[in-house]
């Protein structure tokens, strides 16, 4: 019981009374023991030698009474009833921030007279003047020049218009950066790096906390609705995991086990996904591939089922108002056939490049962000690319509205009631068919016209989107990558549509597109390529399909999102393998060690432990000749982690390992009590089980065994760091000590092996900032 204790950081210690009655220090559980300071790593091992042991003690205290068997019953439970809340706050949370987006973002055009809270679409439906054609306009709806002067066309109503749509978006990105300025620094960006590093076990205190969740939760409606290019979906992953850690605080079996704790952020993550996206297998499959780290199958059922409780919740809500889940509801009425992969796979070379070309400029602007005068005005940064955003979108009708209305009228198929630009195609008078059945027709002069603004919606969308990920608001990446990918994917549909029609007898065609049959759907296009761009972007694959499949309800349309999403990763990895998210997590320097990355140099473990040929010793402790006052010394004047301990400084034969902050809180306890006890600071520390045989004359010793970790990981000085890498990523450590012969020579920290992993591939070994 005493190595077990010892392994998990036990929290219980003895205090010594009376010369011949040695007991261990500290009697009572002290609670801060076993815990971790701010940006450090966790140990996984101990944390889960924790578990294990009050596990088994849970499980013996069941046999003695009725209480206690109840208590263990609760226990097993907690975990599900965790999900339940996550599940429905995060789900609530989710509908909550739809309407209110969607609310904001038509203020910036007009106000329903009828009901100030209503949204354009929502005011016309209660409308009973509203006709078909012209459903978008009522007469309870009014746009502000209409309001103000009376006057709804011409030019000074254009002007006003113009000028209050900037003012509104103005207006609610310089509240979105105060509130995230002021109250909480941590809601700004996507979320997403910093969730995966924390599901690593990386300790960023705060990040997960109440304000974040509640300036988050504001701020983000705010940012949406400004028409920066930018969405809710990676915040939404934030907001669910902050959710989760709240809850976390309420069951003392997740708040003081920080590997418990990671297995309830994974699934809250999936439970993000799952309400961002209205894709419950989507969110699981994205937490399983895209942010955990480590995902036991305890966790995949949880993850199931809190993604569930919250499509649920988010379904009651109803905030799209169409009783469905999904955003953008597609039905396609004709397959798709062989010779378009050509174009399915020309989209995901599209998507591969625009993921490369938007990760470097991405990166290289957040750098010089970081390096340069720039990072100092974040409210003057916002401001201005959203002066910009709001004063070039206005003009063109394709990004002046929201980007999520964008690309669900791209993902559109043209039916016989669409009154969209796109849709303006030449019918044939003769025409008798079913309305579903409609065939391909010659492009009217609409098309034409919506094909050049979409043009430049593309550019503008590509530039813009490059400068507005990474300022110090809530930015989601999702929704601007999939609006990137829809617009050159309609684009695509609608040449490779005229192409059919104008040119039928061509070889490609002749088999499978006879006149006056419709035989290309532009709406699939613009869907392969949004999948297309998202995972060059992030590097999905498995998931993205799945989330794009739940996302429109284009069940048939597998295959070629599966070819788009393969191509577009093997192009982008071809130019580099770090997705996005990875990427940030470099720049920002924080101690993550990602499991798709190779290690192929032949170094070994004596070329990277600490300390080098010109360093000074190794800070050690020995097991009974160390005083306290040496041990205050030694704390004082080093910053490591942990110090391990050896038999004598002469034959440096290891013992074991102790963390510095659980030898602070003994030694903080120590100097607390020391007057009653008959501890000084000349009172020998020892870490044997046996007191050492001192003169009568010496203070009483200090007994400190039960911090002692008798199971540090050790490692041999030939061990090749290929090994040691492995060792790291896959048991989770924070650090190991290097042996020969069980004499020690080092120590390898998680900092030590991300250093020499950058230095082997030419980088800047000091930019891993964190412990």
């Amino acid at each position: 019981m005493e190595i077990n204790e010892a392994v998990s950081g036990s929290s219980s210690f003895h205090v010594m009374n009376g010369a011949g009655n040695l007991m261990d220090f500290l009697d009572e559980p002290f609670p801060d023991v076993g815990t971790y300071e701010d940006f450090h790593t966790i140990d996984w091992l101990r944390e889960k030698s924790r578990d294990t042991d009050r596990h088994r003690k849970i499980t013996s205290k069941s046999k003695e009474s009725i209480w206690e068997l109840i208590k263990s019953l609760l226990d097993a439970w907690s975990g599900w009833v965790v999900m339940l809340l996550i599940g429905l706050l995060s789900g609530t949370l989710a509908g909550v921030i739809d309407l209110a987006v969607d609310w904001m973002t038509d203020l910036k055009e007009g106000v329903c007279l009828s009901a100030f809270w209503y949204s354009h679409e929502q005011c016309c439906w209660t409308s009973n003047e509203t006709t078909f054609d012209d459903r978008d306009k009522c007469p309870q709806w009014q746009k502000w020049a209409e309001l103000m002067t009376g006057h709804a066309e011409g030019a000074g109503a254009y002007v006003l218009n113009y000028f209050l749509y900037v003012l509104w978006a103005l207006l609610f990105s310089f509240l979105a950066v105060s509130l995230v300025r002021v109250f909480a620094p941590y809601a700004c960006g996507s979320g997403i790096p910093e969730i995966k590093t924390i599901l690593s076990g990386f300790i960023i205190r705060g990040y997960l906390g109440k304000w974040t969740l509640l300036i988050k939760t504001v701020t983000l409606v705010l940012a949406v609705s400004s028409g920066l290019s930018l969405g809710k979906e990676g915040p939404l992953v934030h907001v669910a995991c902050c959710c989760g850690n709240l809850f976390c605080s309420l069951f003392s079996k997740y708040s003081k086990n920080e590997g418990k704790r990671r297995e309830v952020l994974s699934a809250a993550a999936a439970a993000g996904v799952s309400v961002a996206f209205g894709a419950p297998i989507g969110g699981v499959l994205f937490s399983l591939e895209e942010v955990s780290y480590y995902f036991p199958l305890k966790t995949l059922w949880r993850s199931f089922f809190a993604a569930l409780v919250a499509a649920f919740t988010l379904r009651s809500i109803n905030p799209f108002g169409n009783s469905r889940l999904v955003l953008f509801y597609v039905e396609y009425h004709t397959p798709w056939y062989m010779a378009e992969l050509v174009p399915f796979i020309l989209l995901g070379v599209f998507g591969g490049l625009w993921g490369t070309l938007f990760i470097r400029a991405n990166i290289a602007w957040c750098r010089r962000r970081k390096t340069t005068q720039l990072g100092k005005y974040p409210v003057l940064e916002v401001i201005a690319v959203t002066g910009i955003t709001a004063v070039l979108a206005y003009p063109n009708p394709y990004t002046r509205r929201s980007t999520s209305e964008l690309i669900s009228e791209l993902f559109n198929d043209c039916g016989a009631l669409e009154s969209s630009q796109l849709c303006d195609y030449i019918n044939n008078p003769n025409m008798s068919r079913p309305v579903d059945d409609i065939p391909d027709r010659p492009a009217g002069p609409g098309v034409y016209n919506a094909l050049w603004q979409l043009a430049l919606a593309l550019i503008f969308k590509i530039v813009i989107t490059i400068f507005t990920f990474g300022m110090k608001i809530p930015s989601g990446l999702f929704i601007p990558s999939m609006a990137v990918g829809a617009i050159a994917g309609r684009i695509v549909g609608i040449a490779v549509e005229q192409m059919a029609y104008h040119h039928h007898d061509w070889i490609i065609f002749k088999n499978w597109c006879r006149p006056g049959a419709d035989c290309v759907t532009p709406g699939l296009y613009a869907m392969v390529g949004a999948a297309a761009c998202l995972g060059g972007v992030t590097r999905m694959t498995v998931s993205l399909v799945v989330i794009m499949f739940e996302l429109t309800g284009g069940l048939e349309y597998i295959v070629p999102l599966m070819a788009a999403a393969v191509t577009s990763k093997w192009v982008a990895d071809a130019f580099g393998k770090e997705g996005i998210y990875e990427s940030h997590i470099q720049l920002n320097g924080y101690p993550y060690l990602d499991v798709r990355d190779e290690f192929t140099h032949r170094t070994l473990a004596t070329d990277v432990m600490r300390p080098r040929r010109n360093d000074p010793p190794l800070a050690v402790l020995t097991q009974d000749s160390t005083t306290v006052e040496d041990v205050e010394t030694l704390i004082k004047d080093t910053d490591y982690n942990g110090f391990p301990v050896v038999v004598s400084r002469e034959s440096e034969r290891l013992i074991g390992f102790v963390q510095r902050r659980d030898l602070t809180l003994a030694i903080s306890m120590f100097n607390a009590r020391q007057k009653q006890d008959g501890v000084v600071s000349s009172s020998v520390v020892y870490f044997t089980e046996d007191a050492p045989q001192l003169p009568a004359s010496n203070p009483q010793p200090l007994k400190l065994r039960r911090i002692l970790n008798l199971s540090p990981f050790t490692v041999t000085d030939h061990t090749p760091m290929e090994t040691v890498v492995d060792i790291f990523r896959k048991l989770g450590l924070r650090q190991c000590l290097v042996t020969r012969s069980g004499r020690l020579l080092g120590i390898i920290t998680k900092k030590d092996v991300l250093r020499h992993m950058a230095q082997m591939m030419n980088q800047d070994p000091e930019s891993i900032m964190f412990n």
